[in-house]
């Protein structure tokens, strides 16, 4: 069953919650398919279903970590044309990228949890933004990101949806 945002939940609670729900579908989407399923560029730029979780993981890190001081792994990218944290190397295993996504969710999580909604941290970008903001700019990057899965795996194999619904 997916994750639902509480109807009267507070605020951090259902950003959270939103989180996880599309984190969870981000999961969903690879479950059943075999490497080359994984690996396979759906789209002239190559765009496949490893490379965006493989993304979502640096994304992770860069918006929940490294703002506001704490422990990320920086992302290979050098620059907005660069999409290298979106290419999946030959040696990289379909379970590295997920171990890698998972303990992405948990170093985030762990920034959520012991940071307020209000708390400060300096963007890449030069600007100063709050844990909320944070909250919502990743729950649109993840839904974004979700929905292309979405696509990927039903060219893949007709599969549709954000969970399972059985």
């Amino acid at each position: 069953m997916a994750i639902r945002v509480p109807p009267r939940g507070n605020e951090k609670d259902s950003l959270k919650a939103a989180m996880d729900r599309h984190r969870d579908a981000v999961l969903w989407k690879l479950e059943g398919l075999d490497d080359e399923q994984l690996r396979r560029p759906m789209t002239p730029s190559g765009t496949n279903l490893l490379g965006l979780v493989k993304h979502l993981a640096y994304t992770e890190y860069g918006w929940f970590c490294e703002p506001f001081g704490r422990d990320f792994v920086p992302s290979p990218a050098v620059d907005d044309k660069d999409d290298l944290e979106m290419t999946v190397a030959a040696d990289e295993t379909a379970a590295d990228i997920i171990a890698f996504y998972a303990k992405a969710r948990a170093d985030a999580d762990a920034a959520i949890e012991a940071l307020d909604v209000e708390a400060l941290g300096d963007a890449w970008f030069g600007e100063q933004v709050t844990m909320r903001w944070v909250l919502i700019h990743m729950v649109e990057e993840t839904a974004r990101h979700a929905g292309h899965m979405d696509i990927l795996r039903e060219l893949i194999d007709g599969a549709v949806g954000d969970h399972d619904r059985s």
